[in-house]
């Protein structure tokens, strides 16, 4: 039995790039953008753009709540926000039939962003701090259209309800204004939530740990805020311009705004249940003297140091996988390999598996989340040492944005370099992971240079 509209895909005659498509809709409730935005890096295939719902979940302080047309007859709901993928997973099962090119990547499904903080609806996570933000937990919306931007072969496809298909034709075809987006502009300068003295302090406190045996690698993070006014996609677009992501994305909120630059995928499956995932564990900046940025490079290439860090992650995410996975399946195909971006190289590596009957992307999600590359390990512990150390909750940062089409495929990031815009001030977040042969002094230089494409570019 099926709830949601049967879908078609349609091929349009469009010559716009995403960003000029996106900009008709970015003002919408949902809207969301998914930003292949480095246009030379393996991973950018797709940019998708998703709008109008047909239903919302939404997860905060533990509630999971639903949005949706009352016509719509849906299976009971939970109310325990730990089953929010659980019952994303059920109302997948109810998607329509879709007609269309089935290596189109999304045929209807989920899409969204899941916070950081939605784990400790998963985990059991001491709450030191208040939650601050009147942004979600969690938003997973089911889209029953969407355009797909192919930009490997330069083609626009529409997949929409099929009683719908020509209108949406008209909306995406009609021309387009060429308008300036309204500006946007700091009010006041960026405040850390942590000095230097204070990172130091926490930075011993991690140490001790560690030695302790309590973790082996935790990873701390500051907190940014700054004022604003004008528009966050405005921001976003000064952003993009400047950091070319492979991962990155923008999404409208009621009330608040997803601004992410994100380099790192988390968990891409296929239809068939081949799962990947990509894992960063490794830092160094970016210099504009070739040599030296040559010799940063090689330098992170050799480093003992984060090598062991990647492993240890690559370990974790093995883990991760197994709950989901066919045992002997989990493959490391790639370790670390330098990838290079405007502000920094990283090191990544390759985890690989096939799901298990009856497993899925969600499951997969469900099981793995938050990510293992921003936590530290083990995981829960380390969760634990983060909220008794870190001043202020995560929220969207070092949580996840993606989607889950009904047919099996998914793709999602890891909300590094990632913004929330709410009330007017803006947040965003640097960190890294701490292992025993970690100092203070370079760990601190790592979180500025993480970010010394995003603060300084919204400031100017």
């Amino acid at each position: 039995m099926s709830v949601f509209p049967d879908l078609c895909a349609i091929k349009l005659d469009c010559e716009a790039s995403a960003i000029e498509l996106f900009q008709r809709c970015q003002h919408e409730s949902y809207a969301l953008l998914l930003d292949s935005a480095a246009q030379s890096h393996q991973n950018c295939a797709y940019d998708i753009i998703f709008r109008q719902p047909e239903l919302v979940l939404s997860c905060k302080a533990g509630k999971l709540n639903v949005a949706t047309d009352a016509t719509l007859e849906l299976p009971p709901a939970p109310e325990n926000a730990a089953e929010l993928c659980r019952y994303a997973e059920q109302l997948n099962q109810l998607a329509g039939h879709y007609s269309g090119p089935a290596e189109l990547p999304f045929q209807g499904g989920f899409a969204g962003a899941v916070g950081y903080d939605h784990g400790r609806s998963l985990e059991v996570i001491p709450e030191f701090n208040a939650d601050i933000y009147q942004s979600p937990d969690a938003v997973l919306a089911y889209y029953s259209q969407a355009l797909i931007i192919d930009r490997q072969t330069n083609t626009v496809w529409l997949v929409a309800p099929a009683d719908k298909s020509e209108e949406l034709r008209d909306f995406w075809s009609q021309p387009m204004a060429r308008k300036k987006p309204p500006a946007f502009q700091l009010l006041s300068d960026w405040q850390s939530n942590m000095n230097e003295r204070q990172y130091t302090e926490k930075f011993t406190a991690v140490q001790n740990y560690l030695l302790a045996g309590d973790a082996y690698q935790i990873n701390l993070a500051q907190r940014y805020s700054a004022r604003y006014q004008g528009s966050e996609w405005s921001a976003y677009l000064k952003l993009r311009q400047a950091n070319s992501a492979p991962f990155s994305a923008f999404m409208r909120l009621p009330g608040s705004a997803i601004l992410s630059l994100s380099p790192e995928r988390f968990l891409l499956t296929d239809a068939e249940g081949q799962v990947e995932t990509k894992p960063i564990k490794g830092t160094r900046p970016r210099f504009d003297d070739t040599r030296k940025d040559q010799a940063s490079q090689q330098a992170l290439l050799t480093s003992e140091k984060d090598r062991a860090e990647n492993l240890m992650i690559v370990d974790l995410l093995r883990n991760d996988l197994s709950k989901n996975c066919e045992p002997g399946s989990i493959k490391t195909p790639s370790l670390f390999a330098i990838e290079s971006f405007p502000a920094v190289h990283h090191l990544v590596s390759t985890v690989v598996g096939k799901l298990q009957p009856g497993r899925t992307a969600l499951s997969l999600f469900n099981g793995a989340f938050p990510g293992g590359s921003i936590t530290g390990a083990p995981k829960i512990r380390a969760m634990q040492i983060i909220e008794e150390l870190e001043p202020h909750r995560r929220n969207i940062y070092c949580g996840s944005i993606g989607y889950f089409s009904q047919h099996g495929r998914s793709d999602t990031s890891i909300t590094i370099r990632t913004l929330l815009a709410e009330n007017k001030h803006l947040y965003c977040w640097a960190g890294g992971g701490l292992v025993a042969d970690s100092t203070a002094a370079d760990e601190y230089q790592e979180t500025k240079d993480k970010v010394s494409r995003i603060l300084p570019v919204l400031a100017s």
